[in-house]
Protein backbone atom coordinates (compact mmCIF):
# COMPACT_ATOMS: atom_id res chain seq x y z
CA UNK A 1 0.00 0.00 0.00
CA UNK A 2 1.10 3.80 -0.92
CA UNK A 3 0.22 7.44 -0.53
CA UNK A 4 -0.98 9.25 -3.79
CA UNK A 5 1.31 9.39 -6.59
CA UNK A 6 0.99 13.12 -5.48
CA UNK A 7 2.88 12.92 -2.36
CA UNK A 8 5.95 15.11 -1.35
CA UNK A 9 8.15 14.63 1.17
CA UNK A 10 8.19 17.52 3.61
CA UNK A 11 10.19 20.50 2.53
CA UNK A 12 13.44 21.20 4.35
CA UNK A 13 13.05 24.19 6.49
CA UNK A 14 15.30 26.76 8.00
CA UNK A 15 15.35 27.58 11.52
CA UNK A 16 14.69 31.14 11.22
CA UNK A 17 13.28 33.19 14.67
CA UNK A 18 11.40 35.57 12.35
CA UNK A 19 9.32 32.99 10.61
CA UNK A 20 8.84 31.32 13.49
CA UNK A 21 7.83 34.44 15.67
CA UNK A 22 5.59 36.02 12.87
CA UNK A 23 3.24 32.29 13.09
CA UNK A 24 2.96 32.05 16.56
CA UNK A 25 2.11 35.32 17.28
CA UNK A 26 -1.68 35.31 19.28
CA UNK A 27 -2.24 31.21 19.61
CA UNK A 28 -1.54 29.19 22.34
CA UNK A 29 -0.39 25.80 22.35
CA UNK A 30 -3.31 24.15 23.83
CA UNK A 31 -5.28 25.44 20.96
CA UNK A 32 -3.13 24.30 18.38
CA UNK A 33 -1.96 21.32 18.87
CA UNK A 34 -4.84 19.30 17.12
CA UNK A 35 -5.06 21.45 14.43
CA UNK A 36 -1.55 21.90 13.65
CA UNK A 37 -1.11 18.27 14.01
CA UNK A 38 -3.25 17.74 11.28
CA UNK A 39 -1.80 20.38 9.10
CA UNK A 40 1.11 18.67 9.33
CA UNK A 41 -0.02 15.14 7.83
CA UNK A 42 -2.16 17.01 4.81
CA UNK A 43 0.23 19.55 3.60
CA UNK A 44 3.94 18.82 4.66
CA UNK A 45 3.94 15.30 3.62
CA UNK A 46 3.94 13.45 7.46
CA UNK A 47 1.17 11.13 7.95
CA UNK A 48 -0.25 11.29 11.15
CA UNK A 49 1.26 7.17 11.98
CA UNK A 50 4.47 10.35 11.97
CA UNK A 51 2.91 13.03 14.05
CA UNK A 52 4.91 14.91 16.56
CA UNK A 53 2.74 13.82 19.29
CA UNK A 54 2.84 10.03 18.45
CA UNK A 55 6.27 10.15 18.47
CA UNK A 56 6.58 11.80 21.71
CA UNK A 57 3.73 9.65 23.26
CA UNK A 58 6.18 6.82 22.21
CA UNK A 59 3.83 5.16 18.92
CA UNK A 60 6.45 4.77 16.68
CA UNK A 61 9.01 2.58 15.86
CA UNK A 62 12.33 2.81 14.66
CA UNK A 63 14.39 5.14 13.16
CA UNK A 64 11.12 7.21 13.88
CA UNK A 65 11.34 6.48 18.02
CA UNK A 66 11.64 9.55 20.28
CA UNK A 67 15.10 8.46 21.17
CA UNK A 68 16.03 9.23 16.80
CA UNK A 69 14.37 12.00 17.07
CA UNK A 70 16.76 13.42 20.34
CA UNK A 71 19.74 11.78 18.07
CA UNK A 72 19.25 13.94 14.85
CA UNK A 73 18.62 16.92 16.87
CA UNK A 74 21.86 16.14 18.52
CA UNK A 75 24.13 15.11 15.37
CA UNK A 76 22.25 16.46 12.60
CA UNK A 77 20.34 19.97 13.70
CA UNK A 78 22.87 21.00 16.95
CA UNK A 79 19.14 21.59 18.97
CA UNK A 80 18.37 19.07 21.81
CA UNK A 81 18.19 21.73 24.19
CA UNK A 82 14.30 22.31 22.71
CA UNK A 83 13.22 18.88 23.07
CA UNK A 84 14.92 18.38 26.13
CA UNK A 85 13.30 21.19 27.57
CA UNK A 86 9.98 20.34 26.18
CA UNK A 87 10.12 17.10 27.42
CA UNK A 88 11.18 18.34 30.87
CA UNK A 89 8.51 20.60 31.12
CA UNK A 90 5.73 17.94 30.41
CA UNK A 91 6.82 15.39 33.53
CA UNK A 92 7.25 19.25 34.97
CA UNK A 93 3.61 19.59 34.90
CA UNK A 94 2.42 16.19 35.18
CA UNK A 95 4.50 15.89 38.36
CA UNK A 96 3.14 19.11 39.66
CA UNK A 97 -0.31 18.34 39.12
CA UNK A 98 -0.01 15.50 41.20
CA UNK A 99 0.81 17.56 44.46
CA UNK A 100 -1.88 18.01 47.07
CA UNK A 101 -3.79 20.85 46.51
CA UNK A 102 -2.66 23.05 49.82
CA UNK A 103 1.21 22.86 48.41
CA UNK A 104 -0.35 23.92 44.37
CA UNK A 105 -1.96 27.06 46.30
CA UNK A 106 1.52 28.08 47.00
CA UNK A 107 2.24 28.41 43.76
CA UNK A 108 0.10 30.59 41.84
CA UNK A 109 -1.10 30.85 38.15
CA UNK A 110 0.42 32.84 36.19
CA UNK A 111 -2.58 34.27 33.96
CA UNK A 112 -1.89 35.57 30.64
CA UNK A 113 -3.05 39.00 31.90
CA UNK A 114 0.26 39.00 34.40
CA UNK A 115 1.97 37.52 31.06
CA UNK A 116 0.49 40.85 29.10
CA UNK A 117 1.39 43.15 32.15
CA UNK A 118 5.09 42.56 32.34
CA UNK A 119 5.83 42.38 28.52
CA UNK A 120 3.43 46.26 28.59
CA UNK A 121 6.28 47.14 31.56
CA UNK A 122 9.39 45.92 29.49
CA UNK A 123 8.55 48.06 26.68
CA UNK A 124 8.15 51.03 28.88
CA UNK A 125 11.41 50.02 29.82
CA UNK A 126 13.55 48.18 26.89
CA UNK A 127 17.02 48.80 28.65
CA UNK A 128 17.26 46.11 32.05
CA UNK A 129 19.95 46.89 34.35
CA UNK A 130 22.50 44.43 33.42
CA UNK A 131 24.53 42.64 35.89
CA UNK A 132 28.04 43.98 36.20
CA UNK A 133 30.83 41.13 38.30
CA UNK A 134 33.06 43.25 41.46
CA UNK A 135 35.91 42.51 39.21
CA UNK A 136 34.48 45.47 36.77
CA UNK A 137 32.94 47.45 39.07
CA UNK A 138 36.40 48.14 40.93
CA UNK A 139 38.36 48.76 37.38
CA UNK A 140 35.69 51.45 36.51
CA UNK A 141 34.91 52.90 40.06
CA UNK A 142 36.26 56.32 39.99
CA UNK A 143 36.03 57.15 36.66
CA UNK A 144 33.41 58.54 33.81
CA UNK A 145 32.60 55.04 33.30
CA UNK A 146 31.41 53.77 36.24
CA UNK A 147 27.18 53.89 36.65
CA UNK A 148 25.47 55.84 39.04
CA UNK A 149 23.86 52.41 40.05
CA UNK A 150 25.59 49.34 39.75
CA UNK A 151 23.95 45.39 40.75
CA UNK A 152 27.22 43.59 41.89
CA UNK A 153 26.29 40.14 42.23
CA UNK A 154 27.41 38.57 45.66
CA UNK A 155 28.25 35.03 46.41
CA UNK A 156 28.63 34.67 49.87
CA UNK A 157 26.41 34.07 53.40
CA UNK A 158 24.12 37.06 52.11
CA UNK A 159 23.03 35.07 49.01
CA UNK A 160 19.69 33.26 50.08
CA UNK A 161 20.07 30.57 46.98
CA UNK A 162 23.96 29.33 48.36
CA UNK A 163 22.15 27.79 51.55
CA UNK A 164 18.43 27.23 50.68
CA UNK A 165 16.16 25.50 53.74
CA UNK A 166 14.56 22.68 52.98
CA UNK A 167 10.87 22.84 51.31
CA UNK A 168 8.72 21.40 54.72
CA UNK A 169 6.84 18.64 54.00
CA UNK A 170 8.32 17.76 50.43
CA UNK A 171 10.76 15.45 51.48
CA UNK A 172 12.86 14.15 48.09
CA UNK A 173 10.62 15.32 45.61
CA UNK A 174 12.30 17.75 43.98
CA UNK A 175 15.19 15.08 43.28
CA UNK A 176 13.61 12.09 42.55
CA UNK A 177 10.48 12.16 40.92
CA UNK A 178 8.41 9.70 38.81
CA UNK A 179 8.73 9.88 35.46
CA UNK A 180 7.67 8.11 32.09
CA UNK A 181 10.92 9.08 30.04
CA UNK A 182 13.99 6.37 29.87
CA UNK A 183 17.36 7.18 31.05
CA UNK A 184 16.21 9.02 34.04
CA UNK A 185 18.51 8.34 37.02
CA UNK A 186 16.33 7.33 40.25
CA UNK A 187 13.37 7.39 38.36
CA UNK A 188 14.07 11.24 37.76
CA UNK A 189 14.66 13.60 34.73
CA UNK A 190 15.84 15.20 37.25
CA UNK A 191 19.72 14.04 38.36
CA UNK A 192 20.49 14.87 42.34
CA UNK A 193 24.03 14.46 40.84
CA UNK A 194 23.89 17.44 39.29
CA UNK A 195 27.41 19.42 40.56
CA UNK A 196 27.08 22.83 38.95
CA UNK A 197 26.43 25.86 40.85
CA UNK A 198 22.99 25.94 39.57
CA UNK A 199 21.79 28.30 42.90
CA UNK A 200 24.95 31.27 41.98
CA UNK A 201 24.21 31.16 37.70
CA UNK A 202 20.12 31.44 38.54
CA UNK A 203 20.47 34.45 40.79
CA UNK A 204 22.91 36.02 38.30
CA UNK A 205 20.36 35.24 35.82
CA UNK A 206 17.71 37.22 37.92
CA UNK A 207 20.14 40.06 38.39
CA UNK A 208 20.98 40.73 34.80
CA UNK A 209 16.81 41.07 34.09
CA UNK A 210 16.53 43.29 37.14
CA UNK A 211 14.59 40.89 39.23
CA UNK A 212 14.04 41.03 42.69
CA UNK A 213 14.36 37.40 43.63
CA UNK A 214 12.42 36.47 47.46
CA UNK A 215 13.83 32.88 48.18
CA UNK A 216 9.99 31.90 48.17
CA UNK A 217 11.54 28.14 49.50
CA UNK A 218 8.07 27.14 50.44
CA UNK A 219 6.71 26.99 46.72
CA UNK A 220 7.35 23.26 45.52
CA UNK A 221 10.29 22.96 43.12
CA UNK A 222 12.12 25.88 43.68
CA UNK A 223 15.32 24.32 43.68
CA UNK A 224 14.40 22.52 40.72
CA UNK A 225 13.36 25.89 38.96
CA UNK A 226 16.62 26.98 40.06
CA UNK A 227 18.51 24.18 38.38
CA UNK A 228 16.69 24.82 35.23
CA UNK A 229 17.40 28.33 34.60
CA UNK A 230 21.52 27.30 35.38
CA UNK A 231 20.49 24.79 32.48
CA UNK A 232 18.11 26.30 29.65
CA UNK A 233 17.83 30.11 30.76
CA UNK A 234 20.44 31.91 31.74
CA UNK A 235 23.21 33.78 29.45
CA UNK A 236 25.98 31.21 28.71
CA UNK A 237 23.85 27.98 30.17
CA UNK A 238 25.15 24.69 28.71
CA UNK A 239 21.93 24.46 26.90
CA UNK A 240 20.66 27.40 26.38
CA UNK A 241 17.24 27.37 24.60
CA UNK A 242 17.43 30.34 21.71
CA UNK A 243 15.27 33.02 23.79
CA UNK A 244 14.93 36.49 22.78
CA UNK A 245 15.89 38.71 25.67
CA UNK A 246 12.22 40.16 26.08
CA UNK A 247 11.23 36.10 26.33
CA UNK A 248 14.13 35.33 28.90
CA UNK A 249 13.05 38.64 30.96
CA UNK A 250 9.61 37.47 30.68
CA UNK A 251 10.02 34.10 31.99
CA UNK A 252 12.64 35.12 34.46
CA UNK A 253 10.28 38.22 35.81
CA UNK A 254 6.86 35.21 36.25
CA UNK A 255 9.43 32.65 37.76
CA UNK A 256 10.49 35.00 40.83
CA UNK A 257 6.99 35.28 41.50
CA UNK A 258 5.91 31.50 41.18
CA UNK A 259 6.84 27.94 40.07
CA UNK A 260 3.72 27.16 38.87
CA UNK A 261 3.62 25.46 35.30
CA UNK A 262 2.22 28.31 33.75
CA UNK A 263 4.54 30.38 33.91
CA UNK A 264 6.98 28.80 31.28
CA UNK A 265 3.67 29.19 29.16
CA UNK A 266 5.42 32.25 26.48
CA UNK A 267 8.62 30.07 26.25
CA UNK A 268 7.62 26.18 25.93
CA UNK A 269 5.24 27.64 23.05
CA UNK A 270 8.25 29.16 21.42
CA UNK A 271 9.92 25.84 22.09
CA UNK A 272 6.83 23.42 20.76
CA UNK A 273 6.27 25.52 17.90
CA UNK A 274 9.84 25.49 16.68
CA UNK A 275 9.71 21.35 17.43
CA UNK A 276 6.71 20.85 15.72
CA UNK A 277 7.32 22.95 12.38
CA UNK A 278 10.89 22.74 12.24
CA UNK A 279 12.98 20.12 13.75
CA UNK A 280 10.01 17.40 13.43
CA UNK A 281 9.41 18.08 10.02
CA UNK A 282 13.38 18.13 9.40
CA UNK A 283 13.40 15.27 10.96
CA UNK A 284 10.86 13.43 8.93
CA UNK A 285 12.35 14.61 5.57
CA UNK A 286 15.90 13.18 7.21
CA UNK A 287 14.90 9.73 8.39
CA UNK A 288 13.17 8.67 4.88
CA UNK A 289 16.53 9.04 3.52
CA UNK A 290 17.69 5.26 3.67
CA UNK A 291 21.32 5.71 2.96
CA UNK A 292 24.48 7.51 4.45
CA UNK A 293 25.55 10.28 2.06
CA UNK A 294 28.44 8.10 0.36
CA UNK A 295 25.90 5.72 -0.50
CA UNK A 296 23.55 7.92 -2.03
CA UNK A 297 26.49 9.64 -4.13
CA UNK A 298 27.51 6.30 -5.51
CA UNK A 299 23.46 5.74 -6.09
CA UNK A 300 23.48 9.05 -7.61
CA UNK A 301 26.52 7.94 -9.88
CA UNK A 302 25.15 4.74 -11.19
CA UNK A 303 22.08 6.70 -12.10
CA UNK A 304 23.81 8.60 -13.99
CA UNK A 305 25.82 5.70 -15.54
CA UNK A 306 23.01 3.98 -16.31
CA UNK A 307 21.80 6.73 -18.64
CA UNK A 308 24.96 7.56 -20.00
CA UNK A 309 24.88 3.75 -21.10
CA UNK A 310 21.77 4.20 -22.52
CA UNK A 311 22.30 7.03 -24.59
CA UNK A 312 25.29 5.11 -26.06
CA UNK A 313 23.84 2.21 -26.76
CA UNK A 314 21.09 4.03 -28.66
CA UNK A 315 23.40 5.87 -30.75
CA UNK A 316 25.63 2.79 -31.47
CA UNK A 317 22.50 1.16 -32.63
CA UNK A 318 21.67 4.35 -34.52
CA UNK A 319 24.60 4.31 -36.59
CA UNK A 320 24.84 0.63 -37.80
CA UNK A 321 22.61 -1.03 -40.11
CA UNK A 322 20.44 -2.73 -37.16
CA UNK A 323 16.84 -2.64 -37.43
CA UNK A 324 14.76 -0.04 -35.21
CA UNK A 325 13.61 -2.78 -33.32
CA UNK A 326 17.08 -3.25 -31.74
CA UNK A 327 17.15 0.13 -30.18
CA UNK A 328 14.41 -0.59 -27.47
CA UNK A 329 16.98 -2.23 -25.94
CA UNK A 330 18.29 1.39 -24.67
CA UNK A 331 15.26 1.22 -22.86
CA UNK A 332 17.08 -0.59 -20.19
CA UNK A 333 19.80 1.52 -19.34
CA UNK A 334 17.19 4.10 -19.84
CA UNK A 335 14.72 2.65 -17.38
CA UNK A 336 17.19 1.79 -14.25
CA UNK A 337 19.49 4.88 -14.91
CA UNK A 338 16.29 7.20 -14.77
CA UNK A 339 14.71 5.50 -11.75
CA UNK A 340 17.95 5.05 -9.34
CA UNK A 341 18.62 9.06 -10.30
CA UNK A 342 15.68 9.92 -9.18
CA UNK A 343 15.29 7.70 -6.07
CA UNK A 344 18.91 8.51 -5.02
CA UNK A 345 17.73 12.45 -5.60
CA UNK A 346 15.32 11.95 -3.23
CA UNK A 347 18.18 10.35 -0.75
CA UNK A 348 16.97 6.61 -1.42
CA UNK A 349 19.15 3.69 -2.45
CA UNK A 350 17.27 1.70 -4.64
CA UNK A 351 18.67 -1.66 -3.29
CA UNK A 352 18.43 -1.01 0.10
CA UNK A 353 15.06 0.38 -0.84
CA UNK A 354 14.50 -4.02 -1.90
CA UNK A 355 15.03 -5.04 1.25
CA UNK A 356 13.40 -2.47 3.23
CA UNK A 357 17.02 -1.73 4.77
CA UNK A 358 18.49 1.55 5.69
CA UNK A 359 22.28 1.89 6.96
CA UNK A 360 23.38 2.41 10.56
CA UNK A 361 23.91 5.82 11.63
CA UNK A 362 27.47 6.45 11.98
CA UNK A 363 26.88 6.88 15.98
CA UNK A 364 24.42 3.42 15.77
CA UNK A 365 27.84 1.70 14.14
CA UNK A 366 30.16 1.74 17.38
CA UNK A 367 27.14 1.26 19.85
CA UNK A 368 28.54 -2.77 20.38
CA UNK A 369 31.51 -3.99 21.84
CA UNK A 370 33.95 -2.04 23.66
CA UNK A 371 31.82 1.13 23.23
CA UNK A 372 28.97 -0.05 24.19
CA UNK A 373 29.63 1.59 27.78
CA UNK A 374 30.07 5.18 25.92
CA UNK A 375 27.52 4.66 24.05
CA UNK A 376 24.77 4.36 26.90
CA UNK A 377 26.27 6.74 28.84
CA UNK A 378 25.58 9.30 25.79
CA UNK A 379 21.86 8.15 25.71
CA UNK A 380 21.48 8.39 29.03
CA UNK A 381 22.99 12.07 29.18
CA UNK A 382 20.62 12.85 26.32
CA UNK A 383 17.73 12.39 28.18
CA UNK A 384 18.89 13.52 31.44
CA UNK A 385 17.04 17.07 31.81
CA UNK A 386 19.76 18.51 33.73
CA UNK A 387 22.75 16.93 32.05
CA UNK A 388 26.14 18.36 30.42
CA UNK A 389 25.99 20.65 26.89
CA UNK A 390 25.13 18.72 23.49
CA UNK A 391 28.78 18.58 22.63
CA UNK A 392 29.89 15.19 20.56
CA UNK A 393 32.97 15.87 19.21
CA UNK A 394 34.68 13.93 21.89
CA UNK A 395 32.68 11.00 21.51
CA UNK A 396 35.32 7.53 20.29
CA UNK A 397 32.95 7.35 17.51
CA UNK A 398 33.46 10.35 15.77
CA UNK A 399 37.44 9.61 15.16
CA UNK A 400 36.68 6.19 14.36
CA UNK A 401 34.28 7.03 11.89
CA UNK A 402 36.03 10.01 10.06
CA UNK A 403 39.20 7.42 9.68
CA UNK A 404 36.83 4.28 7.91
CA UNK A 405 37.77 4.23 4.24
CA UNK A 406 35.05 5.43 1.48
CA UNK A 407 34.29 1.90 0.23
CA UNK A 408 32.99 0.45 3.79
CA UNK A 409 31.15 4.03 4.32
CA UNK A 410 29.30 3.13 1.03
CA UNK A 411 28.61 -0.43 1.71
CA UNK A 412 27.93 -0.33 5.54
CA UNK A 413 25.79 -2.23 7.88
CA UNK A 414 22.36 -2.30 7.23
CA UNK A 415 19.60 -2.57 9.45
CA UNK A 416 15.70 -3.22 8.93
CA UNK A 417 13.49 -0.50 8.93
CA UNK A 418 10.40 -1.43 11.30
CA UNK A 419 8.28 1.45 11.14
CA UNK A 420 5.69 0.67 8.19
CA UNK A 421 4.60 4.52 7.70
CA UNK A 422 7.69 5.37 6.91
CA UNK A 423 8.01 2.28 4.22
CA UNK A 424 5.05 3.23 2.85
CA UNK A 425 6.31 6.52 2.13
CA UNK A 426 9.62 5.23 1.04
CA UNK A 427 7.17 2.79 -0.88
CA UNK A 428 5.21 6.10 -3.06
CA UNK A 429 8.66 7.48 -3.76
CA UNK A 430 10.24 4.35 -5.09
CA UNK A 431 6.59 4.02 -6.98
CA UNK A 432 7.07 7.85 -8.19
CA UNK A 433 10.56 7.04 -9.17
CA UNK A 434 9.71 3.90 -11.79
CA UNK A 435 6.51 5.66 -13.01
CA UNK A 436 8.78 8.63 -14.22
CA UNK A 437 11.35 6.87 -15.44
CA UNK A 438 8.65 4.36 -17.89
CA UNK A 439 7.89 8.18 -19.08
CA UNK A 440 11.09 9.85 -19.49
CA UNK A 441 12.39 5.98 -20.65
CA UNK A 442 9.67 5.89 -23.73
CA UNK A 443 10.28 9.75 -24.40
CA UNK A 444 14.29 8.87 -24.94
CA UNK A 445 13.55 5.72 -26.83
CA UNK A 446 11.19 7.23 -29.04
CA UNK A 447 13.29 9.57 -30.16
CA UNK A 448 16.07 7.26 -31.14
CA UNK A 449 13.48 5.36 -32.89
CA UNK A 450 12.26 8.03 -34.80
CA UNK A 451 16.40 8.92 -36.13
CA UNK A 452 16.92 7.02 -39.72
CA UNK A 453 19.55 4.59 -39.54
CA UNK A 454 23.25 5.75 -40.40
CA UNK A 455 24.50 2.40 -41.95
CA UNK A 456 27.90 3.22 -40.78
CA UNK A 457 28.98 -0.72 -40.64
Amino acid sequence: MVYSLTYRRPPYVDSSRESLSSEKTGRSVGESTLAESQDTAVNFGIPEALSFDRIIDGGTCPPCTTRDFMNYLIYIEHAAENLQFFLWHKDYTKRFHLLPANEQKLAPVWTVEQAEAQILAMKDNPNPMKTISPEVAAVFKGSDFAAPKITVVETGKGNPFNTPPITPNTGERESIAPSEYPWSDSGSTVRSGFKASHDKKAAEAFDSADVKLQPFTIQPFRKEISRIIATYVADGAPRQLNLSSKERAALLHALAVTTHPTAFRQVIHTVEWALRHQAHQNFIRWTICNGNRPRVIFARGLGIAGIVGGILAAVLIVLSNAGRGWRVLSAIGFGIGIATLVAAWKGMCVVLHGMHHRHLRPWELFAEGDDASSAMEMKKDSFDSLGSSNSYEDQPWVAKYEKRNLIRKVFDREVWIQEPALRQIQDTIFLQAVLGSLVLTAICVGIFVALPKGRYY
